[in-house]
């Protein structure tokens, strides 16, 4: 698909990850909506350096927990380009739920958020790529829905749901629309993370260094550009951290 001129939505687009995701798109000349629920201050700035690359953008709000923001988010979206060809779900929940402290509203905040958010939007974005012709939705999964953190229960087991349902999803869309999976490993270290957190975790891949948000950013170019034979697959971006001792 020829990216420019086309129309992208990034959620979780203001900060991080999807701040790379959303600026590697508009360097290929895609129009980019922003999406966000708390960063407003860094939706707008991220907005704004889209623009600053000759593309149209558009910040906007959305508490992904809630069905009837996200209807907003998808009315909002079409109003303003009146059609999304990329979708990249990429907002995510991530904290600690050890078994020992396990709270259902925990869980259903993260399953809300990181699973069923990004099901509703492939469904509504995806029914109207379908009426379209074409269209990508890539959905950014991790490494660990694979192998899973102990203290992560509710984000690994999302994370692997997210893996499913972008298969179901691409057969459920075919032949127009191509979905697929991106699970990233050690590319952008949390802020707290020590010197030595970071060094273990560099240790513990083949390539012996972490990666980059730019890596991520790279691999979602390639999915919403490069041949539509691609569906269905999660690719893994971790150094080979996944095979890492086998």
């Amino acid at each position: 698909m020829e990216l420019n001129g086309k129309v992208a939505l990034v959620t979780g687009g203001a900060l991080r990850l999807g701040r790379a995701i959303a600026l590697a798109l508009a360097k290929e000349g895609v129009f980019v909506v922003v999406h966000y629920n708390r960063s407003e201050a860094a939706a707008l700035e991220t907005a704004a350096q889209v623009k600053s690359l000759g593309v149209g953008s558009k910040a906007i709000r959305a508490d992904l927990r809630s069905k009837m923001q996200i209807d907003e988010l998808v009315r909002l979206s079409l109003e303003e380009f009146s059609r999304v060809d990329i979708l990249v779900n990429n907002a995510a929940i991530y904290y600690k739920t050890p078994v020992e402290e396990f709270m259902v509203k925990q869980w259903d905040e993260i399953m809300d958020v990181n699973l069923r958010a990004p099901v509703l939007c492939a469904i509504e974005f995806g029914r109207r790529m379908k009426e379209q012709g074409f269209g990508k939705i890539i959905n950014i999964a991790d490494w660990s829905a694979e192998r899973p953190y102990a203290d992560y229960l509710s984000y690994c087991v999302s994370k692997a749901a997210l893996i499913a349902a972008t298969k179901s999803l691409a057969k459920a869309l075919a032949p127009e629309v191509q979905v697929n999976a991106i699970s990233p490993g050690a590319v952008l270290m949390a802020e707290e993370c020590t010197e030595e957190s970071r060094r273990l975790a560099a240790e513990h891949t083949l390539t012996k260094h972490l990666g980059d948000p730019s890596d991520v950013a790279k691999a979602v170019v390639f999915l919403a550009s490069s041949s539509d034979f691609i569906t269905g697959t999660n690719i893994v971006i971790d150094g080979g951290r996944l095979i890492y001792g086998i």
